[in-house]
């Protein structure tokens, strides 16, 4: 009764369909945050007759053959690239990154990380960092007694003293591109790292080879598409329901053969 399995697999499936939603559906107000979407695969075939071969019994060739599909197994969780809203908040080492790039970062281990969370601080030492303290590619550090700072398209950042009445360039920031930004392995913490599969990263300075402008003041938004993750979530919960009925199905049908007397 291979039903049993087929369905087994399908249940799966929709269940790992409804994983990824529900996380969709828990980052809608993480900052830079790609949807995700879980794709499917059907499983080999059983070739019971092959398409094209002989019929023995009078020669004739067969024009489709028996192929019994087995089921279904998981391809892909694959990253949806879109651009988030940017968002208005008036923070002055708040950055959205109108376009593609990420922020490079240097992790603990000294690997470096990608982000597109701008939402950056500053440590007592006035370098510039993540939310969650990583030093951001390259090394900025704000003066102690810097008035204000501006970041424009570029990613340059000036500082203003009281004493100066022009600004001062304390560095530039730089944004890292993909050829298969897809390819990124999450790690958590709205960072990424370089795979294969990602390519190695083309830095580059905001606004050229491609890569976007950096907005100050600004944070780019979840690209998460809530109407469309509660329509997918109904879709994935209906799978499931058919999949646990052909069981019961395949089951009441054992049962019947069992008491064939």
């Amino acid at each position: 009764m291979r039903a049993l399995q087929i369905a087994a697999t399908g249940m799966s499936a929709q269940q790992m369909r409804v994983e990824t939603i529900s996380n969709n559906l828990a980052n809608m107000s993480t900052t830079g945050y790609n949807a995700r979407r879980a794709e499917f695969a059907d499983l080999h075939y059983e070739q019971v007759a092959r398409a094209g071969a002989v019929n023995a019994s009078d020669g004739t060739v067969l024009p489709t053959g028996v192929q019994l599909g087995l089921g279904v197994r998981p391809a892909a969780v694959s990253m949806q690239l879109a651009q988030g809203s940017l968002s208005a908040t008036g923070g002055d080492l708040d950055i959205a990154i109108d376009g593609k790039g990420f922020l490079e970062v240097t992790l603990p281990s000294g690997a470096a990380a990608y982000t597109r969370d701008g939402g950056l601080k500053r440590t007592g030492d006035g370098l510039i960092v993540t939310s969650d303290g990583y030093p951001v590619v390259p090394d900025i550090v704000i003066p102690a007694d810097a008035r204000s700072i501006s970041i424009n398209a570029d990613g340059e950042v000036y500082a203003y003293f009281d004493q100066a009445a022009e600004a001062q360039l304390l560095g530039q920031f730089s944004l890292a591109g993909f050829t298969n930004a897809k390819g990124l392995e999450a790690l958590g913490g709205n960072l990424f790292l370089e795979t294969e599969a990602s390519g190695p990263p083309a830095v580059a300075a905001p606004g050229t080879d491609g890569l976007g402008t950096m907005r100050q003041g600004y944070l780019e938004d979840s690209s998460v598409d809530a109407v469309r993750e509660v329509t997918e979530l109904i879709e994935a919960q209906r799978g499931y329901e058919m999949n646990a009925k052909v069981i019961s199905a395949a089951d009441q049908m054992m049962g019947a053969t069992t008491q064939i007397r």
